[in-house]
């Protein structure tokens, strides 16, 4: 089955069902999605301005939600 189909099934199940899913999904994911939990609001706020400049001076070509999702869906 893939990501369509799946998608398809998955959208067909009631509410509380579907968030039960999306969170053991979420839960099975490692880095880069997760950050240290100790990481402080300082050392956050130094994260994203150095995120903020590698895309200003073009060092990062950010991409849209949907261009990640078709990226990650042409890797399975």
């Amino acid at each position: 089955m893939n990501i369509d189909e799946m998608s398809v099934e998955v959208l067909g199940l009631k509410p509380h069902d579907r968030a039960t899913l999306a969170e053991v999904i979420w839960e099975s994911l490692e880095a880069p999605f997760k950050l240290p939990k100790d990481i402080s609001d300082d050392e956050a706020i130094i994260l994203s301005k150095i995120r903020d400049r590698e895309i200003e001076f073009g060092k990062v070509t950010p991409i849209s939600h949907n261009e990640l999702m078709n990226n990650l869906r042409s890797e399975s």
